[in-house]
């Protein structure tokens, strides 16, 4: 986390005639699958401890189903399956985080700082846009493991809410000057060379002394889960308090000098793909991935946009036994490969495909990022406006076609990118002071 002053401490054996390019998956470009049920209790175990309260803060209300509920949330977020003794160890952390919640949604309040069901609607769209959801699939995927709406709605409103407090704090003097960003561009010219680091943070902060034991068993939970195949994003969307939480822990790339000091010292030594141990931190613990490094100024990179047409099979795949179905569809490909001139002709064709899950546009990519290896160098090969042959995976068959292909130095910072550096320091110094702030003045009752 960017260092703060100590008071300011988140295989189709296809007919010969297809020819296809065979890859064992194009995971890149597919939404992530759906979870297998979370095995945490069911609704009916739920249901005679579901109206038990756990805590009163300042007068509201939080109850064993809204813990329950965050952590099935968690469960569908990350794609795992979360036992009822894991649950019980996410609890104390669950019911913190909850709490912290409610304060800043009363302080939301407080200030009449409206949150619109529109908004609400808004952002749950762009988060189907994000997975490769269609509209709708995320309410249904709550639905299906037992999560009502509105626990991920309430989520949503105070985070937009807050993020609102800490803009009305700031006023004005929170932009930062043109001297302050000439300042800050000058000093990274000066800095080229050196180390940076792609960083992901969650944070956890302890305000009780007396928790610092359960608040860092949680902790541990949550890299286990992480070094598990937990993604960063959500474990960081879920638990961290950082405000990079709304960017699912994102630092970017940042210097050492940029980091507490205990942080810095751990970064220095991590490999890429790394992920922390628990970081004792002022004012808490300290999740850290590093997810690359580069010199200061240097980062060049492949910079591909692309259009992807995807024909499902309505069954799994068995090799030596096609369905004819899954024949048409390989059928269909082959003519698209063929035929297509143009990336518009692929989107068109994406866009015809009844039952299509995966974006024909999946947005710009670095291509030396691509997994797995198969489809990078399959990528690489293409020229801009030549369509693949068909890409065959167990659910479905896949034609590419690169639209664009530039080289471009990544880490070339620029005005507006140095401002909002500036800027995000400072709300998050904010952030986490209002938040110890509302915390100390704050009647909490703790129900057994």
């Amino acid at each position: 986390m960017p260092s703060h002053p100590p008071a300011e401490r988140t295989r189709l054996r296809a007919p010969a005639r297809t020819g296809l390019a065979l890859l064992a998956a194009a995971a890149l470009l597919a939404p992530p699958a759906p979870p297998a049920a979370a095995q945490l209790p069911s609704q009916t175990q739920v249901a005679p401890q579901g109206n038990r309260i756990v805590a009163v803060v300042n007068g509201d209300v939080v109850s064993r189903a809204d813990i329950v509920g965050r952590a099935r949330l968690f469960a569908l977020n990350a794609g795992i399956a979360v036992a009822p003794e894991m649950l019980e160890r996410l609890t104390p952390q669950v019911t913190r985080l909850l709490i912290d919640e409610r304060l800043r949604l009363q302080e939301v309040q407080r200030r009449r700082l409206p949150v619109t069901d529109a908004e609400i609607a808004e952002a749950v769209t762009e988060l189907e846009r994000r997975n490769n959801l269609q509209p709708g699939a995320l309410r249904a995927q709550l639905n299906q493991i037992g999560v009502q709406p509105r626990v991920l709605y309430d989520q949503i409103r105070t985070q937009i809410g807050w993020g609102r407090v800490l803009r009305q704090q700031l006023g004005p003097s929170a932009q930062p000057t043109d001297a302050e960003v000439e300042e800050a561009m000058r000093a990274a010219k000066a800095r080229a060379g050196q180390p940076e680091y792609q960083v992901s943070e969650i944070f956890i902060p302890v305000d009780d002394p007396a928790t610092e034991g359960e608040t860092r068993r949680f902790v541990e939970e949550v890299i286990r889960q992480l070094r598990s195949g937990t993604p960063f994003p959500v474990a960081a969307t879920q638990f961290s308090q950082a405000q990079t939480a709304l960017q699912g822990g994102d630092l970017g790339f940042v210097r050492r000098d940029e980091l507490d000091p205990e942080v810095a010292s751990v970064v220095e030594r991590m490999p890429p793909g790394a992920i922390s141990n628990p970081i004792r931190v002022p004012g808490g613990f300290q999740i850290v991935a590093l997810r690359a490094k580069r010199e200061s100024g240097r980062d060049m990179a492949t910079m591909i946009t692309l259009r992807q047409a995807f024909f499902p099979f309505s069954s799994t795949l068995d090799q030596n036994n096609p369905t004819q179905q899954q024949r048409d569809q390989v059928d269909r490909a082959q003519r698209l490969a063929q035929e297509a001139r143009n990336c518009n002709a692929v989107e068109q064709a994406a866009a015809r495909v009844a039952g299509g899950e995966r974006p024909s546009d999946p947005g710009q990519i670095r291509l030396e990022t691509v997994t797995p290896p198969p489809l990078r160098s399959l990528i690489a090969g293409l020229q801009p406006g030549k369509a693949s042959q068909p890409i065959l995976t167990p659910e479905g068959v896949m034609v590419m076609m690169v639209c664009s292909r530039e080289q471009r130095n990544l880490a070339e910072l620029t005005p507006d990118q140095l401002k909002s550096q500036l800027l995000r320091d400072r709300v998050e110094n904010l952030s986490r002071q209002l938040q110890r702030d509302l915390r100390r003045r704050a009647t909490i009752e703790m129900r057994s």
